[in-house]
């Protein structure tokens, strides 16, 4: 059931005096299946969004990782006077050290969270407009404490995201970026000597019989390659001594049920690219796209003899090339400065973190939230403190 704050009294006043809130009504829906149809009039190409943040994928993680974690849809939407929607905020609400903190759905899988906006006023929002968004949820019954609006991008398509200028510092990891000019040369976009190095190593992968890269489109090869990731993953993430995030249940079904979801112009929520041949699956790369963007999520690869040829990077040289082919102008791994990033990636997209208190118990959660993220930064920017956290890790694992 939609629960309305109709902006009055007040904040109408304070909104006479800072100037003219065009947020005249902020609603809230806490089901999912209620939300749907004003949540998709948000995807349309007056409203500004990243793929993360779509129906499909965000509906298939509440149905799965979010009902097993407890976690409850916060849905705001903001209207103007004409009943116009101008923001919608995907959130959930969960209990934290006390504290009711509400987060961007989708857990650790989105490298971006985001509001979508109606791109004809995200351009010109104002303070006091975000004052009377905060202020109307505030106001709402079990409503949350803080607001902890991580892992944000500074902006989105060339335009900013007024969110992550609010209080925002930066999160705890880098994200690695490669920026590509449509129309350009292939080896302006990877150089010419990283290509020859991985076409070198690509010769052996060729000899073998029934070799090549592929995006999957049926429902068949999705199953087909999502068995062998969740075969090959976990004995990867042996080999490296790390956990297997995606060995639970409700992660797994999120997964399949996102790769398995289209999306109104047929494509899947999140894509899955890969090379393989007759005898095994070599590598696997998923990723969603928006036209602009391209960014991977999960990925694993072969632990064959054929891991030594570096396969993952030669499907990634397949998936850049793919996309800039259809006229994508930048790509993203994900956040993280792994080594494997950087031999294609050569600047930061700049993400933030703004934890905004609504409650008295919110400002206390807030600052604890903000000097964490500051802590971790720290650590993950010295040598020293990464290698004494990594063996700490290490032993508590065993």
């Amino acid at each position: 059931m939609a629960m309305a704050a109709t902006l009055h009294g007040p904040d109408a006043a304070a909104r006479a005096t800072t100037g003219l809130s065009r947020i005249a009504r902020v609603d809230i829906v806490r089901d999912m299946a209620e939300a749907e149809t004003r949540w998709r009039s948000f995807e349309g190409p007056d409203f500004l969004f990243t793929p993360y943040q779509r129906f499909e994928l965000l509906n298939a993680w509440q149905q799965t990782v979010g009902k097993h974690d407890g976690v409850m849809p916060f849905i705001v939407t903001a209207y103007d006077a004409d009943n116009h929607p101008l923001l919608l905020l995907p959130l959930v609400i969960s209990r934290e050290n006390g504290a009711r903190v509400a987060r961007f759905m989708g857990g650790k899988h989105p490298t971006f969270n985001m509001a979508l906006w109606r791109r004809a006023f995200i351009g010109t929002v104002t303070q006091a407009e975000l004052d009377a968004l905060f202020a109307a949820i505030r106001k709402q019954p079990d409503g949350p404490d803080v607001l902890a609006f991580t892992q944000q991008p500074q902006q989105w398509q060339a335009i900013t995201n007024p969110l992550a200028a609010w209080a925002g510092q930066p999160s705890t990891n880098p994200c690695p970026m490669l920026t590509m000019t449509r129309g350009c040369k292939p080896e302006e976009r990877i150089s010419t000597s990283t290509r020859r190095r991985l076409r070198n190593k690509e010769r052996k992968l060729q000899a073998l019989p029934g070799y090549r890269y592929f995006v999957a489109e049926t429902d068949a090869d999705i199953n087909r390659l999502l068995d062998a990731f969740f075969l090959i993953k976990p004995q990867r993430m042996a080999l490296s001594k790390l956990p297997d995030i995606f060995s639970d249940p409700a992660t797994k079904s999120f997964v399949r049920d996102a790769c398995l979801a289209k999306l109104p112009n047929g494509a899947r929520a999140i894509e899955l690219h890969a090379l393989e041949c007759d005898s095994e699956m070599i590598s696997i790369f998923s990723c969603v796209a928006d036209g602009e963007r391209f960014s991977t999520m999960f990925n694993t690869y072969t632990i064959s003899e054929n891991a030594r040829y570096s396969p993952g990077l030669i499907l990634l040289r397949y998936m850049i090339d793919h996309f800039a082919e259809r006229g994508y102008t930048s790509v993203d791994f994900g956040v993280g400065s792994d080594e494997y990033k950087l031999t294609f990636c050569k600047e930061d997209e700049p993400i933030v973190d703004a934890f905004i208190p609504l409650t008295a118990r919110g400002r206390l959660t807030a600052i604890g939230m903000s000097s964490l993220t500051h802590a971790k930064r720290l650590v993950k920017q010295n040598p020293a403190l990464m290698q004494m956290a990594q063996m700490l890790r290490n032993a508590i694992s065993r």
